[in-house]
C-alpha cells in the first residue's frame, strides 16, 4: 500500500485540466509549471512580493477545528485557481491586480418572493460578518486552511424568501474579458456558472466570503464576493459573483458541462472516488512537503453527511 504521507512531486496531470491538457501549446506550458508547483513550498512569493502590496502582511496563529494551522496570507494570495485570469496559478495575482471591484452589484432573484439587486456595500452593512476558518480542497490534490470573513449564504437567501418551487441555487460570475484575459479562452463557456441544491446552500457552513485574514478580499481570491463550500472541491466555490438565482431544476455548471465524467455536479470531497486521471485519496497542503490522507467531505461529515443519506456518492460524484 502506498504511504499517503510520502512526498511525491505533483504530476502535470494533477494540476492541468483536461481541456488544457489536450491543447498541445497549453499542455507544454503547464507541464513546465509542474516542476515549479512541486517546489512551491520553497519558492512561493510572500505577500510582500505581491503586486501593489504596501500594507503590513497579516499574520495569525489560528487553527481549524482539526488543529491545523491556517496558511499564510502569502500562500493564500499568491497561489490561486482562477481561470478567468490565467491557468497559471502563480500568475493570477499579477493578472488580477487591475481588476475593478467597485462599484459592484449582485442580482438575487428567480423563484423568490422578494427579488433584489444588492450593492456590495449593502451586503457588508446588512448581513452579519464573521470569521470562519475553513479547509479549501482543490480537485488537483492540493489544499489550504483559510480564515475567511463573510456571512452565511442562508441569511441572504432568507432575505429574498425562496418559494416552495425553488430546489437549486444557480450562481454566475462576472463576464469582463477586457479585464479578465482568461475569458478570451475558447476552451471554456463563459461566464463561469455553478450551482448547489437548496439544502446545501442553506447549510450553516456555506459562506459568502468578503475577506480573509481580517482584510477585504483581493481580486485573485474572488473579490469582492465569492462562495465558500468547504466540504466540496474548490471549483464549486465560484468567485466574483454578480448573480444568484433560485431555480426548480438542477442548473448547468461550467466544469460539469465541459467534462461531466471528471467533474460531477456534487463535487463532494470523497477519497474513495478517483478523478479519472488521478487519485483523490491524498492531498498536499500548500506550505507542506508531504501528502496527507483526504477526508470524506473534507472533514465536515458531522455537519453535512445528513444531506446525502439517500444519495449514492459514487454515481453522484
Amino acid at each position: 500500500m502506498t504511504d499517503p504521507y510520502k512526498s511525491v512531486p505533483i504530476r502535470s496531470s494533477e494540476i492541468t485540466p483536461r481541456h488544457v491538457y489536450l491543447s498541445r501549446r497549453d499542455f507544454m506550458k503547464a507541464a513546465g509549471l509542474a516542476t515549479g508547483a512541486a517546489l512551491l513550498t520553497a519558492c512561493a512569493p510572500s505577500a510582500a512580493d505581491l503586486p501593489g502590496n504596501t500594507k503590513p502582511v497579516p499574520v495569525s496563529n489560528a487553527t481549524d477545528e482539526l488543529g491545523d494551522p491556517v496558511n499564510s496570507y502569502g500562500d493564500i494570495t499568491s497561489y490561486n485557481n482562477y481561470y478567468e485570469f490565467t491557468t497559471d496559478k502563480q500568475q493570477v495575482s499579477k493578472e488580477a491586480r487591475s481588476f475593478t471591484t467597485t462599484p459592484w452589484t449582485v442580482e438575487v432573484g428567480g423563484l423568490v418572493n422578494k427579488p433584489k439587486t444588492f450593492g456590495i456595500e449593502d451586503l457588508l452593512k446588512d448581513f452579519t460578518q464573521e470569521e470562519r476558518i475553513y479547509r479549501l480542497r482543490c480537485v488537483e490534490a492540493w489544499s489550504m486552511v483559510i480564515p475567511w470573513e463573510g456571512f452565511t449564504l442562508a441569511s441572504l437567501l432568507k432575505a429574498v424568501e425562496p418559494t416552495s418551487d425553488a430546489k437549486y441555487v444557480r450562481f454566475e460570475t462576472i463576464y469582463r474579458p477586457e479585464e479578465m484575459p482568461g475569458q478570451k479562452s475558447p476552451f471554456y463557456e463563459w461566464p463561469y456558472q455553478e450551482g448547489l441544491r437548496l439544502d446545501e446552500a442553506m447549510n450553516d457552513l456555506t459562506l459568502l466570503a468578503t475577506g480573509l485574514y481580517g482584510e477585504p478580499n483581493v481580486p485573485q481570491n474572488g473579490a469582492p464576493l465569492r462562495l465558500v463550500v468547504p466540504w466540496k472541491y474548490g471549483f464549486k466555490s465560484i468567485k466574483s459573483i454578480v448573480k444568484i438565482e433560485l431555480v426548480a431544476e438542477q442548473p448547468a455548471t461550467l466544469w460539469n458541462d465541459i467534462a461531466p465524467n471528471e467533474y460531477g455536479f456534487y463535487a463532494n470531497v470523497n477519497p474513495d472516488v478517483d478523478h479519472p486521471r488521478w487519485s483523490q485519496a491524498s492531498e498536499r497542503r500548500i506550505g507542506e512537503l508531504n501528502r496527507r490522507p483526504s477526508l470524506l467531505f473534507n472533514g465536515y461529515g458531522e455537519q453535512v453527511a445528513g444531506l446525502y443519506v439517500d444519495l449514492d456518492l459514487t454515481s453522484n460524484y
